[in-house]
């Protein structure tokens, strides 16, 4: 059974992996806030223990192991997510702390019956995959809004990251997943759109924010 501090590092290291599956021991430093020679010294252990590939001054990879465990980590934690903003009202802006704590309970029950009673979620609600009990994800290819032109209309179907300020902006905004967006403009100068959806006749929104929003 890993331990918090186990499932921390696999997990931070699964969402950073690049196109190759390398992971920058720096990097990973940087998201859990230790020290590199912290990160070092755990990274040995995660090797000898088959979840991680490490060789010293290359790049670190997740093992097959290692991806399903954090897999199986991300999938409690978004669940999780979604169990409190479906079945108990709360906001997508409060429920990652929550979950943060939750993912870390080893009970495949629990989870299970989450699931269930979700109806088998595929996305949470930030529209990002819920791994399946394997661990493997349902891809889906939304590109950013900030790369669609004048004219064309497009569903907002996740975000690219969901920190709380951006989450409260959106609120703010009344921009929510499952909206239909018509593009009125696109200021060649700095990227700024200008929107449509319900209720708002027109949005204007920096290229910051339409980077962050993924659509189809």
């Amino acid at each position: 059974m890993a331990t918090q501090t186990v499932e921390n590092y696999l997990k931070a290291m699964f969402m950073i992996a690049n196109e190759r599956d390398e992971i920058n021991l720096s990097e990973l430093s940087e998201v859990l806030e230790v020290s590199t020679p912290t990160a070092n010294s755990m990274a040995k252990n995660l090797h000898k223990q088959g979840l991680i590939v490490y060789e010293k001054y290359k790049p670190l990879r997740l093992t097959g192991a290692g991806k399903r465990e954090a897999a199986k980590v991300i999938r409690k934690h978004r669940l999780t997510e979604m169990y409190l903003v479906e079945k108990m009202g709360f906001g997508w802006e409060e429920v990652h702390e929550i979950a943060e704590q939750v993912e870390h309970i080893h009970s495949p029950e629990l989870f299970d019956r989450m699931d269930t009673i979700l109806g088998n979620p595929t996305t949470d609600p930030h529209g990002s995959p819920i791994p399946d009990r394997e661990g493997h994800f349902k891809v889906r290819n939304y590109v950013k809004l900030s790369t669609c032109k004048t004219g064309q209309k497009v569903t907002l179907c996740a975000l690219e990251h969901s920190t709380n300020d951006f989450l409260h902006f959106l609120n703010e905004k009344e921009l929510k997943l499952g909206l239909v967006l018509q593009i009125q403009h696109v200021e060649a100068f700095d990227g700024s759109m200008t929107i449509r959806y319900r209720n708002h006749s027109s949005e204007t929104l920096s290229k910051t924010v339409t980077d962050l929003l993924l659509v189809e």
